[in-house]
């Protein structure tokens, strides 16, 4: 088994490891913020610091057989999956030891022995791909299931509506699942939706439609292994909606001055990973010896991989022509 598929192994059978997991994401992300700022990543970048509960709750209820498509902040989800730092990390910063040889970048990742398909960089781009992916696994017969990850604002658009559509008139094996982290891009959600809860498009489809706190990584682990099981024994898809927040701005060096004062600290105080904490050292699982043995062994482990990566060389120009067939 690789290192990679170890990885989500753990992340699939130890809820100590979850929590690792959710550590060693925000702990990758602040990481990637310091390096942006110094210069060293080039381009622009999206993290998802706040949203670490959503991205590990959905790759500890699948299998890595599964197919993912996410969208360009699409750190969390790939570190969830199985990806390891050095890979993630050396695509971020165009290295040859990137997840596919440094060409893609911060917003197009893939590992397909993950099932992470390529992340997108246009919105909701992923959504009908996801479907198609899904049509693949139905018409194939494999038993295994898609998952669509978008952000709130791909629910305004084209393809949500026709991916949504898609996957109820053939009744395919895909769960879609909206990070509603209360901002497209800049804008506020009720700037630019009508409604308080996206899931309730789901009866516009004939699917189920079901919001989960995105802060509380058992809830979402449920509620994607039941959305997940119903797909894979032949009961189609359905609309997961998890309400989060992003504790960074949209990218890059945004600041989020638009936020209302206060919002931030009010979402801090159901921080998904400190509450998930708090959880496993109440029910005994953790002790705050092993805690701070985690939080030591995360911090290592991601300057070890930036050594690692600033190490590492980077591809030449004859790299762009490697994956071009005729």
């Amino acid at each position: 088994m690789s290192a990679e598929l170890e990885r989500r192994e753990l992340v699939r059978n130890d809820r100590i490891f979850r929590y690792e997991r959710m550590v060693e994401i925000r702990a990758f992300e602040d990481r990637v913020q310091d390096l942006f700022a110094e210069g060293i990543v080039h381009g622009t970048t999206h993290t998802c610091q706040g949203q670490e509960a959503v991205a590990v709750g959905i790759a500890a209820s699948i299998a890595p057989s599964d197919t993912v498509t996410c969208t360009y902040r699409g750190h969390g989800v790939a570190l969830a999956l199985g990806l390891t730092p050095e890979s993630l990390l050396g695509e971020i910063m165009g290295r040859e030891i990137g997840s596919i040889g440094g060409v893609g970048g911060s917003m197009h990742l893939a590992q397909p022995s993950l099932g992470l398909l390529p992340t997108f960089a246009i919105v909701g781009a992923g959504i009908p791909v996801a479907a198609g992916a899904a049509l693949r696994h139905q018409v194939m017969e494999t038993n295994d299931i898609s998952v669509a990850v978008f952000g709130d604002g791909s629910s305004n658009i084209g393809a949500f509506h026709e991916g949504l559509n898609l996957a109820a008139i053939w009744n395919l094996p895909v769960v879609f699942i909206c990070e509603n982290n209360q901002y497209g891009e800049y804008s506020k959600i009720n700037k630019t939706t009508p409604i308080t809860d996206i899931a309730k498009r789901a009866d516009s489809y004939g699917m189920p439609g079901l919001v989960v706190d995105g802060q509380d990584l058992d809830e979402v682990v449920d509620a994607v292994t039941e959305a997940a099981s119903a797909a894979r024994t032949g009961s189609g898809p359905s609309l997961l909606e998890m309400k989060t927040y992003r504790y960074a701005g949209h990218s890059r060096a945004d600041t989020a001055p638009y936020r209302p004062e206060g919002e931030f600290e009010d979402w801090y105080e159901r921080d998904p990973i400190n509450s998930f904490r708090e959880l496993l050292i109440g029910e005994g699982s953790l002790s705050e010896e092993t805690n701070a043995k985690i939080l030591a062994s995360v911090a290592e482990r991601i300057e070890n991989a930036v050594t690692t990566v600033r190490n590492s060389p980077v591809p030449g120009i004859q790299a762009m022509f490697a994956n071009i067939n005729a």
